[in-house]
């Protein structure tokens, strides 16, 4: 059996929803519904970009459309979660207000719900509150809010690798916790888990996506020195690289002092003497 990186951790995540969920409806989940759950990576794999859903106003959009040669942000949740969904958007929320970048600007963020029985109008209200609560310019025409029939959700989720199922017992929909980045080409750039999402790791994870066309000069630095690791899903710092960086912005430091020293030595020196012109008798 080959173990896709992150498995571990989905896993992990996986039973602390199931026993959180359980709790808070007074009653476990069938047991054979946890086994089927987690998140499996498909790096470099490309999404259904003709893929058609229904956004909050409730007008018919392809996944193509949205993401309009700006990299994007997923997640799989559903409007109505008790618990688990909510705090992923929290967390998600939390890292965009951070982020210099701007939703609608630089990326595209795309919240799926997993609920074919979910309405625009669900949609709609969560689109209110979320945009609202991130309070920048633009922000509404970024962040789509997405609802579809069982078989769309179904083939996006096993695109991703988003594995979930339905609960009876409960009326609940289980599923790990993560979001991904995706390329404007629609490619799974980046896997990020649980429900918080470190804003430094986002944005370099957006940067990369984008074919770093988006970012700055320090941007570019640190994406030498932090290697995106995709059996944890978080960016750490490469030792072999950071000592080169390091190396190298010594010696420009080192050059500039000595240029600096040799012109301050030649002012403080004044102009050369002029040779004295021989007196000729």
């Amino acid at each position: 059996m080959r173990v896709r990186p992150g498995s571990h951790l989905s896993s992990a995540i996986t039973a602390l929803t199931a026993l959180t969920v359980g709790s808070a409806h007074g009653q476990a989940l069938d047991s054979t519904v946890g086994d089927q759950i987690g998140i499996d990576q498909r790096l470099g794999e490309r999404i259904p970009l003709d893929l058609a859903f229904r956004d909050e106003t409730g007008a018919v959009v392809r996944l193509d459309e949205i993401l309009d040669k700006r990299p994007a942000i997923l997640s799989l949740v559903y409007y109505e979660c008790p618990m688990l969904c909510t705090q992923v958007l929290n967390g998600l929320l939390r890292s965009l207000r951070v982020l210099s970048m701007d939703v609608g600007g630089e990326f595209e963020v795309i919240t799926v719900s997993i609920d074919p029985g979910e309405t625009p109008a669900l949609a709609a209200a969560k689109k209110k509150e979320y945009v609202g609560r991130y309070g920048r310019d633009d922000a509404a025409g970024g962040w789509h809010f997405l609802t579809g029939t069982r078989e769309r959700i179904e083939e996006l989720a096993e695109a991703v690798g988003f594995r979930y199922e339905y609960d009876p017992e409960t009326d609940l929909y289980v599923h790990a916790s993560g979001i991904m980045v995706l390329t404007p080409g629609g490619e799974l750039a980046r896997y990020f888990y649980g429900v918080e999402y470190a804003p430094k790791d986002l944005r370099l994870g957006l940067i990369e996506a984008a074919e770093e066309r988006i970012g700055n000069a320090v941007d570019q630095i640190l994406l030498l020195c932090y290697q995106y690791d995709p059996t944890t899903g978080k960016y750490g710092l490469v030792i072999l690289n950071s000592l080169r960086v390091a190396g190298a912005a010594t010696v420009a430091i080192l050059a500039a002092l000595v240029i600096g020293w040799i012109r301050r030595e030649r002012r403080q020196a004044g102009p050369p003497a002029a040779n004295p012109i021989p007196h000729r008798n």
